[in-house]
């Protein structure tokens, strides 16, 4: 789903999970489980690289993949962690060293029947704005392969 509000395009993607919010919330922040499903096999053709991470308010992580010939580092900050319902982190990815620049992402849980209600929020910068719906397909893959791969 695309939602234009404000300035900053925005994609946002929403998904009931069958397990409790304390264990999703977990699975954004612990790199064993990052592995599973936002990057590697499970989800496209990449290899992993390293992957860093620093989960406290202010902290950075670094999600590093190589697809074909290329080395992708997707790099953020955590600017906001209230287990187990919301966490906020800037994301860019650098190619080569060369940052595309960053945006914002919120990932809000609530507590929902047999499960979690997740609601994943992407601000894009205004010269992304043509690629707001590409970014709800990838995260919308990332959770489908979150939801088959973290019981």
């Amino acid at each position: 789903m695309i939602v234009m509000s404000g300035p900053l395009p925005t994609a946002r993607v929403a998904r009931h999970f069958n397990i409790p919010p304390e264990r999703l919330f977990e699975a954004w922040l612990d790199t064993s489980v990052i592995g599973q499903w936002m990057f590697g096999p499970n989800v496209r053709d990449e290899q992993i690289v390293s992957l860093s991470n620093d989960p406290r308010v202010g902290g950075k992580f670094s999600f590093v993949v190589r697809r074909q010939t290329n080395e992708l580092d997707h790099v953020g900050t955590y600017k906001e962690i209230i287990r187990p319902y919301r966490l906020v982190f800037s994301w860019g990815v650098a190619i080569a060293g060369k940052s595309d620049g960053e945006t914002l992402v919120a990932i809000d849980i609530k507590p929902h029947e047999k499960g979690s209600e997740l609601i994943l929020t992407h601000e894009l910068a205004p010269n992304w704005a043509n690629f707001t719906e590409q970014a709800a397909q990838a995260w919308a893959k990332m959770l489908d392969a979150l939801s088959k791969n973290v019981t």
